[in-house]
């Protein structure tokens, strides 16, 4: 017999809850490009649409491991988001600021 998640929810611990939560969050704060478009509801012909490029544009620049900053930029635009450069180190974080008038 299924149980429904919502069962198995309630029958966790606090602890175990707050873990599973955690868990989901750090998998929302880390995707690869093509599981946010796909998060974003957006197949590649469509994002491709969007940036006036062919389809397999797309799937191309989605498994390349380097990409010009200003082609990262209008890809996350063009699904809605904003890019933003980071630095993290030790003592603090710095926000990168050269490439936002790109």
């Amino acid at each position: 017999m299924t149980k429904k998640f919502a069962e198995l929810r309630n029958n966790m611990s606090p602890e175990a809850r707050a873990d599973v939560a955690r868990r989901v969050e750090e998998a929302h704060e880390e995707m690869l490009l093509h599981e946010l478009r796909h998060v974003m509801g957006l197949s590649q012909k469509e994002l491709a649409e969007i940036l006036h490029v062919q389809q397999p544009a797309i799937a191309k620049m989605e498994r390349r491991t380097d990409m010009y900053i200003s082609t990262l930029r209008s890809h996350i635009e063009a699904m809605g988001g904003e890019l933003e450069i980071t630095a993290r180190f030790p003592d603090g974080t710095v926000k990168i600021t050269n490439f936002s008038q790109l």
